[in-house]
């Protein structure tokens, strides 16, 4: 019985640790796809990576990710992206100072802008 009660206390832990908990009511989650004017370059993606990663430092970030597209033959998945940026916020504030601090302007037209053809934002809340 000891044991039981241990190895189901083991996989209860296990599950939990890998799950991420909820955005919490009004957080603000910023995404922002990036087709670059050259796709598929490599060094062009890795420059837009770095600016990205400068981004991080940026007061008011929860936290930030990024990645590239999955392929995918799925008709409703758009795949057409290069880079993908995700970044959370404590809130529509925090997200309107990160949109107008110099930081993320320098980035924005300086590195962002200049090896993008089209870039698409949602923001939601929750």
């Amino acid at each position: 019985m000891k044991r039981w009660i241990m190895m189901l206390l083991a996989a209860l832990l296990s599950s939990c640790a890998t799950m991420a908990p909820p955005a919490a009511p009004g957080t603000v989650d910023h995404v922002v796809l990036f087709w670059q004017k050259k796709p598929g370059d490599a060094g062009d993606r890795q420059k837009l990576i770095d600016a990205i990663e400068r981004l991080r430092v940026i007061e008011g970030i929860l936290w930030l990710d990024y990645g590239t597209a999955v392929p995918s033959e799925r008709p409703v998945v758009d795949d057409s992206f290069d880079v993908a940026l995700s970044i959370r916020f404590k809130d529509v504030k925090a997200l309107q100072s990160y949109e107008a601090d110099p930081r993320h302007m320098k980035e924005v037209n300086e590195v962002l802008l200049p090896l993008t053809k089209k870039v698409q934002v949602y923001d939601f809340t929750r």
